[in-house]
Parts: structure tokens; sequence; C-alpha cells
């Protein structure tokens, strides 16, 4: 890594860390969704020093150096990955003709697909759907809890927390590896991907949103609460 880098990274953790320290001073008072206001925009500020230091820079490289049709297909690869922890919420949801279907959509996607690398299944009628352990929890009537700002990943809840944690852990096979480099290497890929598909909405947060942090609290409940909606009012079970 060039030392400029490293040098930008030192600086921006520096300034990130004594926004951090001072907003934990403080608690949100007007957002009861938000009770810890004051740590939640130390966190946030520090994940924007982080981005504009080395992750919009690994971004933009990447969207360079990586052709268009190779791209998709590492976000396609990524999110058959996904559909594994997918067909296990929908069981746990009790959507069973969902979970068949997006068993099947695994099937084909992981053999005629490439291993995923092409979305084959979206266009035999087998839509991408996007269940959660966060969503199942929420199913089964566990509340949101506060909101939180993780390190690194951005925007989610006490329940979405632990949500997290079981898909990107427990049902994630590339945890189960015992290659540890290749691990590393497949994770660390599926975050910068991910990370560069990122890059767009977030110019436009920046261009559209007086408070970055408020838009993005208030567009992460949103979509939660649309996501849980749609699963509570939709019964897959039926024929």
């Amino acid at each position: 890594m060039p030392a400029e880098i490293i040098r930008k990274i030192r600086v921006a953790c520096g300034i990130a860390l004594v926004v951090f320290v001072s907003g934990c001073a403080t608690t949100g008072a007007g957002d009861p969704r938000d009770p810890f206001e004051g740590f939640n925009r130390g966190v946030y500020s520090f994940n924007q020093a982080v981005d504009d230091a080395l992750f919009n820079h690994v971004s933009k490289l990447y969207q360079v150096i990586t052709p268009e049709l190779v791209d998709k297909g590492i976000t396609n690869f990524f999110s058959n990955l996904n559909d594994i922890a997918v067909v296990v919420n929908d069981f746990l949801q009790l959507k069973v003709n969902q979970a068949l279907s997006d068993a099947t959509r695994f099937i084909f996607n992981s053999t005629i697909g490439l291993a995923g690398f092409f979305d084959v299944s979206t266009h035999a009628g087998l839509p991408k759907h996007d269940e959660d352990f966060g969503q199942t929890l929420a199913h089964w009537g566990v509340g949101s809890g506060p909101y939180l700002v993780i390190p690194l990943f951005g925007p989610s809840t006490v329940r979405d927390v632990t949500g997290n944690a079981v898909d990107r852990g427990i049902l994630n096979p590339v945890f189960y590896l015992d290659d540890t480099e290749l691990k590393a290497g497949l994770l660390t890929l599926n975050y910068v991907d991910f990370k560069a598909d990122l890059l767009s909405a977030k110019k436009l947060v920046g261009e559209a949103a007086l408070d970055e942090y408020e838009f993005v609290k208030n567009a992460y409940f949103e979509k939660r609460a649309h996501q849980i909606s749609v699963g509570a009012t939709t019964d897959f079970s039926e024929p």
C-alpha cells in the first residue's frame, strides 16, 4: 500500500476518533429510535473518513480495472451464495413455496449459471428474494431495538446486528472454507464489490441530503419496514 494512502488513513482515523469521542459524550433526545445518536454519529463520521481515505479509492480502481461483465458476475456469485441464507429464512418464516422457489433458483444458478456467475434463474421466472434473519426475528415478534451504526458496515439495529451475524456467519458458506487465504480473499472481494456498487448511491446522498446521517437513518428504517411488511402481508405457503 502506498505511503500516501497510509498517511491519509492515519489522518482520517485521527479525525474520526476525535469526532467519535466527542459524539459519545451526548445521546440523541429527539428520535426515540436513536437513543445513542451521539455515539452513532461518531461511528458514521469514522466510516466516512475511512471511505474517503481508502475504500472510495479502492472501489474506483476496482471499477476501472474490472470489466462490466466480470463485475456483474462477481456480484451475481455472492448473491447466489446469499440465497442459502434466503432459503433458510424462508422456511423459518414459514414461506414454504417461496423457499422451494429460492432453492430451485440456487440450484439453477449454481449449475447452469456456473457457480452463480450468471443469473439464469431470474430469466427463467425465479426472482431474487431478500429474506434475512433480521426479518425472521421481526416475523416472530422481536422488536428492532435501538438504531446502531456499525464500524465499516453502516446502519443497523440491535435486532439486525444479530441477524447479520447469522446470515453472514453461520449461513455463509465462505466461513467454512479451510483455506484461510482463500476465505480472506473472498470476503475482501465481496466487501470491495459491495462498496463499489454503492459509490453512485453515496454520491447522490451527498448531493441531496443536508444531513447525511439523518437521511441514511430514515432510508434504512423505511427500507426495513418495507421488507418486513411485504413478508408479513404475503402468504407464500398458499398454492
